[in-house]
């Protein structure tokens, strides 16, 4: 087989791969017990948030990547690393949006991205309570089986506007972050993961975040892009570790934002 064949295969397996991790954190949650829902505060200062089904989820999906791609690293927010260096990661967040998970609220999901020699070539977003599932390779995302496709929205006045929690920017970020709020056309605040989702169906066209880890992030790359959105940091590039992220429905929406970030 021809090395450009071999990759198609692989990333075939990929996609279906990452459906099968998917349903295997949904068995997770519903075969938890009450007190799995409960937390424990992981941080010293402010809440980070930690239940026994995020630990549960991510120690069920390394053990399905180790025993599928036995040669590849593991990047997980729970358990950190194994095998680091490793040509192929696979970068796993068991629940973005722990605080929507511990409050009722339906933003919350499981990532999963794959990255290989430093690009990001797939991704996973999966939306338990609102049964949707995006997954992104060979740079098309689909929705639940679907196409999915980002709205191409051009300019910062007709954008829709996301961030988590506004109130998580600090210094000089606040201020860059309302200079694009009030150029925007509506914020709405609250999504964790699902605001990047929405970019990718094209119900959103702007998503603004600051202090990311690379768990939160590595899922939304590939599956923004694979959209026809783009993403990167605030400066134009891709400061993957700076945590400083710009998910926009195009490239000149993207680069208006950073532009009006640095102003």
């Amino acid at each position: 087989m021809t090395p450009a064949f071999c990759h198609i295969v692989v990333m075939d397996r990929i996609s279906e791969f990452l459906g099968q991790l998917a349903q295997a954190a949904r068995r997770v949650i519903t075969q938890s017990r009450d007190e799995d829902f409960s937390y424990h505060n992981k941080a010293t200062v402010g809440l980070d948030p930690v239940t026994q089904i995020d630990q549960d989820i991510e120690t069920a999906l390394r053990a399905l990547i180790s025993d599928a791609f036995p040669d590849d690293a593991i990047r997980g927010e729970e358990y950190g690393w194994t095998s680091e260096g490793a040509r192929r990661t696979w970068s796993i967040d068991p629940i973005d949006g722990t605080r929507a998970f511990i409050c009722g609220l339906p933003s919350w999901a499981t990532l999963v991205g794959v990255i290989e020699d430093g690009d990001h070539v797939a991704g996973l977003i999966d939306l338990p309570v609102l049964g949707e599932r995006l997954i992104a390779t060979e740079g098309k995302t689909r929705r639940s089986g679907a196409p999915a496709a980002a709205s191409g929205c051009r300019d910062l006045g007709s954008a829709r506007l996301a961030t988590t929690d506004p109130f998580l920017f600090e210094g000089p970020e606040i201020e860059a972050f309302d200079r694009i709020r009030r150029a925007t056309l509506v914020a709405r605040y609250g999504l964790d993961a699902l605001a990047y989702a929405r970019v990718a169906t094209g119900d959103l066209d702007l998503v603004i975040e600051s202090g990311l880890k690379r768990h939160d992030l590595d899922a939304l790359v590939a599956v923004v892009r694979g959209a026809g959105g783009a993403i990167g940091d605030w400066d134009g590039g891709e400061d993957w570790d700076g945590g400083r992220i710009i998910a926009a429905a195009s490239l000149p929406l993207y680069e208006e934002a950073v532009a009006l970030l640095s102003a």
